[in-house]
């Protein structure tokens, strides 16, 4: 395994009680006085899986991972209750809370950039409408996602070999099956790829890929799978009034660019929309260059904005959005 599909470690590990009492193990890593970023991963995931896009933040920025409920080392709830879209937004203010302890208003404390892929860009969906997130979020990354309707849009079955209610059924039996995917194998890893990832993915970041994913249990795998089948997170979606950038890749099978420009249309106030030609569902992995630009043009944007906000320099939020973009649009215009 090559340096960028290792795991980095962390300069702080602590672990956050949510609302419920499950145990949220979050990291930190980089520059303890730079600017926060918050990565939320997807289903079946870890704060590993963020591996290729820390390397690139650390030097930096301050970057923050959790790992989700039933992931990695955060607590396994036993109940199905325990497992949903609030749960989800509780865990998530839990963490931003804990991280960012300045936060309550307008002007209170440091806001983040906050970064979700997958079901983690449906955690930050979900906790859209409460203000001790909204309070301490700058903006919003939201990589390879949908609001809802999974099951109708997933390519993992190719329409052109069977009927819509076959591919519902099939794509349903996916997410919530909970046979063990055991060790990694040439064979599952090969699956994989061609489930989640871009034919021309390279060998080693299928083999990171297949390592993370096969550290997720079953239950937990099948559990996350019942509240996926059934998303709906539309209204939460429109509630999101934070600047966001949706990125998604063009051969994506598991939430197809249709979710990203349906997204990117209901947003309040979307920056953005990058298509990334050829590539698959866990766009961190496979360019992870692209992601870390995209971060880095909001958090350059709007942390900066949030910045001058809170230093009482008399100027809006807005306004100062406002000038960013006429300076951008300006150096255009002379090169």
């Amino acid at each position: 395994m090559t340096v960028p599909y290792e795991a980095v470690r962390p300069r702080r590990e602590l672990s956050v009680v949510s609302a419920d009492g499950t145990r949220i193990h979050v990291e930190e890593y980089g520059r303890a006085d730079g600017p926060p970023i918050v990565l939320s991963h997807g289903w079946t995931c870890s704060t590993l899986f963020w591996a290729p896009v820390v390397r690139r933040l650390a030097a930096d920025f301050r970057v923050i991972a959790y790992d989700q409920r039933g992931h990695g080392r955060s607590t396994y709830p036993a109940a199905r209750s325990s497992y949903g879209t609030r749960q989800l937004a509780d865990d998530l203010e839990a963490v931003l809370t804990a991280v960012l302890p300045g936060g309550g208003g307008p002007y209170g404390g440091e806001k983040a950039v906050l970064v979700g892929h997958s079901m983690g860009g449906m955690t930050i969906m979900a906790a859209s409408g409460r203000a001790a997130v909204s309070d301490r979020t700058a903006a919003v990354l939201l990589a390879s996602t949908g609001s809802g309707r999974l099951l109708g849009s997933t390519r993992v079955l190719p329409p052109r070999f069977s009927s819509r209610r076959v591919r519902r059924a099939v794509h349903r039996q996916l997410l919530v099956s909970r046979l063990p995917l055991g060790p990694v194998t040439p064979l599952s890893r090969a699956a994989l790829k061609y489930g989640v990832m871009a034919p021309g993915s390279t060998r080693d970041q299928a083999a990171f890929t297949a390592r993370v994913v096969h550290a997720c249990r079953s239950r937990q795998r099948s559990e996350w799978g019942r509240v996926l089948a059934v998303l709906d997170l539309d209204a939460e979606l429109a509630a999101l009034t934070a600047p966001t950038t949706v990125l998604v890749g063009t051969a994506d099978k598991l939430t197809p660019p249709v979710h990203a420009h349906g997204m990117a249309a209901a947003l309040p106030d979307c920056v953005d929309l990058i298509e990334l030609p050829g590539l698959g569902h866990m766009t961190p992995i496979e360019d992870a260059a692209a992601v870390e630009a995209a971060v880095r043009s909001l958090a350059a944007t709007y942390q900066a904005a949030a910045g001058a906000s809170e230093e009482g320099a008399g100027v809006s939020e807005e306004a100062a959005r406002t000038d960013i973009r006429m300076d951008i649009r300006t150096e255009e215009k002379s090169a």
